[in-house]
């Protein structure tokens, strides 16, 4: 966690934030510290009634409203090692077999990482559909605001937050796009963790599956401009720990199927913005209730409705002030695109293909 970043922004603890007197949050314990970042320590709750602690973890602060029962859920992955060999790792793989916990989230980092920063990789292949489509999107999304795109994302004085930022390319490209702060958040603690990994070490290190329980160990550089400008925190993106109108931008890139809320994470988002600030979202609608209840859906279900399940008109009406019962009337649609492909690369053989809507909003 930068230091910076975090006196910019000038968190407040999710818990009591929404209370009579919401407690700052302040950096509480510092264990660990290197060139600005704080490793490892503890942010504290500032209202006398709450006290909460919120802890720092590979440099990766972690405010979110149940913390006991996010490390219960997440405690494999916190506590996971990156110092193993690919030797190591593919003994760990082949006792703990496919669909285990171990596997599933190293498949899943292999996929990300592959994607968000394959470019760069210098023995890459350039069999297609090749890595990129996080950066594809963004371009894509941001193209939806024709200020947005004149000026390149933003300017130097501005905010941005990158909601379901992955393993991060997303929230470097924004920065690299002038950006004066960029901030990632996610609930996915080794995605972070790798995040911050680049951020501070300015190189890539993961395995790439290659077919089944065999991967092949990939290192190489990865450095942006203005790198410092970017952080990465675990966060409840229906829940931002942060005060209103902090941000000029908010990004979500597959984000909206993956959460609990999808209509509070757009309430999230609206709060968060500036007046007249943008949105830009991406999203291919593959509902889940492994993530999202059948009742929190937007659209996807119920073919009897007035929307006949129709994600997209869904998603539309509540971005369009009384056009729906649970309009937001705070973020009104600007433009929106269909058909944008995203790619997500399983194993050598194998790339499943998403097709995503595109949407641009502006607080009202």
């Amino acid at each position: 966690m930068r230091r910076g970043h975090f006196e910019a922004l000038a968190p407040f603890c999710p818990v009591c934030r929404a209370g009579d007197a919401p407690g700052a949050l302040r950096i509480a314990h510092v264990v660990k510290e290197e060139a600005g970042h704080i490793l490892e320590g503890v942010l504290h709750c500032s209202n006398p009634n709450c006290l909460r602690e919120y802890p720092i973890l590979d440099g990766v602060p972690i405010i979110v409203t149940n913390i006991r029962q996010y490390l219960a859920d997440n405690i494999l992955a916190v506590y996971g090692r990156r110092d193993l060999s690919d030797f190591a790792e593919s003994i760990l793989g082949d006792c703990c077999g496919p669909g285990s916990a171990y596997e599933q989230t190293r498949q899943q980092i292999s996929s990300y990482v592959w994607d968000h920063y394959g470019d760069l990789d210098p023995v890459e292949g350039k069999r297609e559909p090749g890595p990129g489509s996080v950066l594809r999107t963004l371009e894509a999304a941001v193209g939806l605001v024709p200020v947005l795109d004149a000026t390149r994302l933003s300017a130097p004085q501005d905010f941005v937050i990158d909601v379901g930022c992955s393993v991060g390319r997303a929230s470097f490209a924004l920065a690299e796009q002038g950006a004066g702060l960029v901030l990632g958040v996610d609930l996915n603690f080794p995605m972070l963790r790798l995040a911050s990994e680049i951020l501070r070490g300015g190189r890539v290190r993961y395995s790439r599956r290659r077919l089944g329980l065999v991967y092949e160990r990939r290192e190489f550089p990865a450095r942006f401009e203005n790198m410092d400008r970017v952080d990465f925190w675990a966060c409840d993106a229906a829940v931002l720990p942060l005060a209103p109108a902090k941000f000029s931008l908010a990004v979500s890139l597959n984000a909206l199927d993956c959460i609990y809320a999808p209509r509070e994470l757009l309430v999230s988002l609206a709060r968060v913005l500036q007046e007249h600030g943008k949105m830009v979202m991406a999203c291919p609608y593959d509902w889940s209730t492994a993530a999202t209840p059948l009742e929190a859906w937007l659209g996807g279900h119920s073919q009897r409705s007035p929307t006949a399940g129709s994600s997209e008109a869904v998603l539309r009406s509540l971005l369009t002030p009384g056009a729906h019962p649970s309009s937001l009337g705070t973020l009104k649609l600007l433009a929106e695109r269909d058909g944008l492909t995203w790619h997500v690369r399983l194993h050598d053989r194998s790339t499943m293909t998403y097709c995503l809507h595109l949407v641009a909003a502006e607080k009202v």
